[in-house]
């Protein structure tokens, strides 16, 4: 893997990067549509290559480990070849759900114990299994297991879950360079920071994560319900410390504008499940503001559904159809919203690398969140 800065922003600290796998090229920033269980809901793979533009997408190691499960991958030869994806996949470890279904999960210093959603049976994750898991799935990037603390917690439970978490990645770094590849092609690690949303534990963390000297890091904990300016003060704190020669990756964020405010200050790659979730409730993204289509004001709009036609959908479809659809409860009006939103998510990343290059990210940027601050 290599990851090659080619242009950083005058008046920020954005910066337009390649990041070179064995699947192929990611232009950063970037941003990763969800395939949590080897697909992104109501999408195509053929439009996520070809009207989303696609890069790179991201699944999940808990979901895909209880369903299909492991052998399934391995046998049809990883999950590029299972879910017919030739373009890089990142997974991530599962610690998400440490955080998510606390009500079903025991954390121990070994791992954590939990009780599946599906049936009840209990499994164990320790941070030597989940790579081995991941090297089953056969992810491009893979994460190690950590944990995701709610917000609020206390600074004890903050620094507790931090310095655990720092402990498990030693054992996952340990158990990622002794384990052979599966397949053809490398993985990459990629640690991860946390240390919620104290400071003074976030630097530490970032400190932590540096000195593995890791091929790209990853920012985790953050996006769980704290305030926005408490996520940008420690996504900085954090950015401030990764080295910048490596691609940041700050996990499970978020909202078009907390996407350019987050590149503004060195994040390179992001994922989210807000514009197929979002999306699949009628909340549509777009370059004016968010619409709710569902209302009764777009009844008869027989506009696009943004003007500036980054989507197929854009030009085949008005407002007054789609929110017809919805009305009806007819399920291709959540796939067009869904491929509307994520087109949306990456012409605005490119627009945001295109800026970036030409040197005037930060007045677009202004101009943008104030623009998509509206509900239209």
């Amino acid at each position: 893997m290599k990851f090659h800065i080619i242009k950083s922003d005058n008046h920020t600290n954005a910066r337009a990067a390649k990041l070179i796998t064995d699947h192929g090229t990611i232009e950063t920033p970037i941003f990763m549509p969800v395939g949590t269980i080897g697909s992104v809901k109501g999408i195509h793979n053929r439009e996520l290559q070809n009207d989303v533009n696609a890069e790179i997408i991201l699944g999940n190691t808990y979901h895909l480990y209880l369903r299909p499960g492991i052998d399934t991958i391995k046998k049809s030869g990883g999950l590029h070849k299972f879910m017919g994806w030739n373009l890089p996949i990142l997974t991530d470890s599962g610690g998400y759900q440490v955080y998510s279904l606390s009500a079903n999960r025991k954390i121990e210093e070994k791992g954590v114990k939990f009780k599946s959603h599906i049936d009840g049976s209990y499994h164990m994750f320790t941070p030597e299994n989940v790579i081995e898991v991941q090297r089953q799935i056969g992810a491009d990037i893979i994460m190690p297991l950590d944990e995701c603390t709610p917000y609020p917690c206390s600074y004890e439970y903050a620094k507790e879950s931090m310095d655990r978490t720092h402990r498990w990645l030693k054992r996952s770094l340990e158990k990622h360079k002794r384990l052979p590849f599966t397949y053809k092609y490398n993985q990459e690690l990629f640690p991860i920071v946390q240390g919620s949303v104290y400071s003074e534990l976030r630097k530490e963390s970032a400190y932590f994560v540096a000195e593995q000297n890791a091929y790209g890091n990853a920012i985790g904990g953050l996006s769980v319900g704290e305030p926005v300016d408490e996520m940008y003060s420690n996504t900085n704190d954090a950015c401030e410390i990764l080295p910048k020669n490596k691609p940041r990756y700050l996990m499970g964020v978020g909202t078009p504008i907390n996407l350019l405010e987050n590149i503004a200050l060195g994040v390179d790659m992001f994922d989210c499940v807000m514009p197929t979730r979002n999306g699949r409730n009628g909340m549509m993204f777009t370059s004016e503001g968010t619409i709710n289509i569902k209302n009764k004001k777009w009844q008869n709009d027989f506009s696009p559904l943004d003007s500036f036609g980054y989507s197929y959908v854009d030009h085949d479809y008005t407002k007054a159809y789609v929110r017809h659809l919805f009305s009806v409860n007819e399920m291709l009006g959540k796939q067009i919203v869904s491929l509307h939103n994520l087109s949306f998510y990456l012409w605005l990343i490119r627009e945001a690398r295109k800026h970036i290059l030409e040197g005037s990210y930060y007045s677009w940027k202004e101009k943008m969140v104030k623009n998509m601050q509206q509900r239209i």
